[in-house]
């Protein structure tokens, strides 16, 4: 379960961030995970409490940005929504493909005080 060190990684940043800002807690954080990431949202939910129990994170606020996968077709330049790595190309067939969007896992905002 890897959702664990996800969560302490974030956990991290959030440390981070809240020293360059002088601040003493997170009252918002702000995530923006895409379906493609590899991340299972039910096992992030679980290990959340424990991850952030102690932290800058404990009371503060979890808010998810799912972000659907796209990709687009390298053989006719269709964009399509993708749910695996291996989906092809409803226009043509190909499984030739890049992927736009849906493998992102990042902080996108933290509210501190």
């Amino acid at each position: 379960m890897h959702e664990l060190s996800v969560a302490l990684g974030i956990v991290k940043i959030a440390e981070n961030e809240i020293k360059k800002a002088m601040a003493k807690k997170v009252t918002l954080i702000e995530l923006e995970i895409g379906k493609l990431a590899g991340v299972e949202f039910e096992s992030l939910d679980f290990v959340w409490p424990a991850a952030v129990k102690n932290t800058v994170l404990e009371s503060a606020e979890k808010r998810i940005d799912v972000k659907e996968g796209l990709g687009q077709c390298a053989d006719c330049d269709t964009v399509f929504e993708i749910k695996h790595f291996y989906d092809s190309c409803p226009n043509c067939g190909s499984n030739l493909k890049g992927i736009i969007q849906g493998k992102e896992l990042r902080v996108k905002a933290l509210e501190v005080v």
